[in-house]
């Protein structure tokens, strides 16, 4: 097959031993090297392609946790309060208050033309209008005949109105379930947390995950926003996986124009842990290059800002009650030794610190009755472990990807009313994971915070919240160690770092092209660096054409 050697301004490898280049001759896909022009011609017959040569490569970014909801969700209501750019570049503003999401939502009903159509927001976040909660009366005021629902900004919460209620069942009084809040006349407020609540409200209003999973317009746009952002390999980090969903993946991802490679995690949810394990022994059979399966997700708890991800004392700083347990303690252990026996990879969510030490202490036993040297076993999000327990994590061979994004989102709301000034500034402990030798990447989490791994890693790098200011600053990293974290470091976790996450030979050629060198800009500019697109597995994708 033909050779193609690529001129840039700069090549950053991420290679320690060589870390710089101007020439990348790829073939088949694949590196072939990276270095001069004089050195690379020696693999022979090949043509210079000049279309990078005012430009800057960096390997493909890799987003260890995002969801292609990022793409499905655009077909509801964005109410989120910040505002937000949808994977065809058009601008939504934030919704500043729950007067303008009964607005939007309002806006949005007129154009329904069934009555009993439901009507769906997402992005919402009732902790930026001073910690105040939503309720069935607030939906209500947009319809009490239409379902109408709200997921949260972390989609661990859905307010409903009573119709909604009603249509699941969930109308009545006397409810004990400990993610069902009642209100003063023993019905429901509305508001359904976890899981569990979650599952009958979000089917009646068209959010069901199964439903979402199988979207295939959703995997194309997800598609077209990895070139937007300069990323070649992302996650689907908790999916239910049913089988014409896989097969879907498995035709779209195959397609010659699919720019990206795809890597689900089938979601430990509603079955028994044994046919969990067997189903993602029989996925992994099932990967090619684009979708890579075979992997599993936990989720411990829930999300910090919605109070009920799981903190160990002294808990919340505003008094709130602790949060849920999204998987029973005893699940967990049995799905961590049945995944370390069969050589299933598990990635788990722990928000809260209690949740980290549950992992922690789960973790450990099952090593003691499973040995397995590179199991890899990644902690998502892992926001609040203190330096103690990421010395636990790198003893127990852990890998750590931190929610950098979450610092400017909810960094304020942290400092004054989740978990107070002093663990706040502690929170996503970048420096003290790469000190620790915690192998990290850090991540967006979207569409709980938008794709972008240049502004996670400025997150990372400047620690700076919405209002400016700097929140830890002990924790911050360097524009290096920050870049490597949105390549290599998310490869690892992945157990793809032989094949991607730095440009060398032998890798896929998965390059993210910048207009910019992000390592010559200001460390406050990093979020800004243009990306022009991405090249994948050796084909260019443009981010001005998709």
């Amino acid at each position: 097959m033909s050779i193609t050697i690529y001129r840039a301004r700069r090549i950053r490898t991420m290679n320690p031993a060589r870390p710089l280049a101007t020439h990348v001759a790829v073939r088949d896909g694949l590196v072939l090297g990276a270095g001069s022009l004089d050195e690379l011609t020696g693999w022979g017959a090949h043509r210079v392609d000049e279309r990078f040569a005012d430009r800057v490569l960096l390997p493909g970014f890799v987003e260890g946790h995002t969801h292609l909801m990022e793409g499905a969700l655009w077909r509801f209501v964005y109410v989120g309060f910040h505002d937000r750019t949808d994977p065809d570049g058009r601008q939504w503003p934030g919704a500043r208050s729950i007067d303008e999401v009964i607005e939007r939502l309002r806006a949005a009903q007129a154009a329904l033309e069934a009555p009993d159509t439901p009507l769906v927001g997402w992005g919402f976040d009732p902790i930026y209008f001073g910690g105040g909660r939503c309720n069935r009366a607030d939906l209500d005021r947009v319809s009490d005949t239409r379902p109408v629902g709200v997921a949260h900004a972390s989609l661990h919460i859905l307010n409903v109105n009573s119709a909604a209620l009603a249509a699941a069942g969930w109308l009545r009084r006397e409810i004990d379930h400990p993610g069902v809040p009642l209100a003063a006349d023993g019905l429901p407020t509305g508001e359904m947390k976890g899981p569990d609540a979650m599952a009958g409200v979000a089917e009646v209003i068209g959010m069901d995950r199964t439903a979402l999973a199988g979207d295939e317009d959703a995997v194309r746009r997800f598609g077209r926003l990895c070139v937007r952002k300069g990323v070649t390999t992302a996650t689907d980090l908790a999916s239910p996986l049913p089988e014409d969903a896989v097969r879907m993946m498995l035709r779209v991802t195959g397609e010659a124009d699919y720019p990206a490679r795809i890597v689900p995690l089938l979601r430990l949810l509603g079955q028994p842990v044994a046919q969990a394990i067997a189903r993602a022994v029989e996925l992994g059979g099932l990967s090619t290059d684009r979708l890579r399966l075979g992997r599993i997700k936990v989720v411990a708890d829930g999300s910090i800002q919605g109070f009920s991800a799981r903190l160990r004392a002294p808990g919340y700083f505003n008094g709130a009650p602790n949060g849920l347990w999204y998987t029973a303690p005893e699940q967990m252990s049995q799905a961590y030794e049945l995944a370390l026996a069969h050589g299933v990879q598990i990635h788990t969510h722990t928000n809260g610190d209690e949740a980290t030490e549950l992992a922690l202490d789960v973790l450990e036993k099952a090593l003691a009755r499973h040995p397995r040297p590179d199991h890899r076993f990644t902690l998502q999000h892992c926001q609040m472990a203190d330096r103690a327990q990421f010395l636990r994590m790198k003893a127990l061979g852990m890998a750590v990807n931190l929610f950098a994004n979450h610092h400017f989102y909810w960094g304020d709301e942290h400092y004054r009313m989740t978990v107070g000034p002093e663990r706040a500034t502690r929170m996503n402990a970048c420096r003290t994971a790469l000190q620790t030798g915690v192998p990290m990447a850090i991540h967006s989490d979207a569409p709980v915070t938008p794709m972008g791994p240049l502004f996670t890693a400025w997150c990372a790098v400047n620690r700076l919240t919405a209002s400016g200011r700097v929140q830890g600053d002990y924790e911050c990293i360097g524009v290096d160690e920050a870049l490597r974290a949105v390549t290599l470091g998310a490869a690892y976790t992945l157990k793809l770092d032989s094949e991607v996450g730095s440009i060398e030979t032998g890798k896929r050629a998965d390059f993210a092209v910048l207009e910019q060198d992000p390592c010559e800009v200001a460390p406050a500019a990093l979020r800004d660096v243009p990306v022009w697109g991405v090249v994948q597995g050796g084909r260019v994708f443009e981010a001005a054409s998709q």
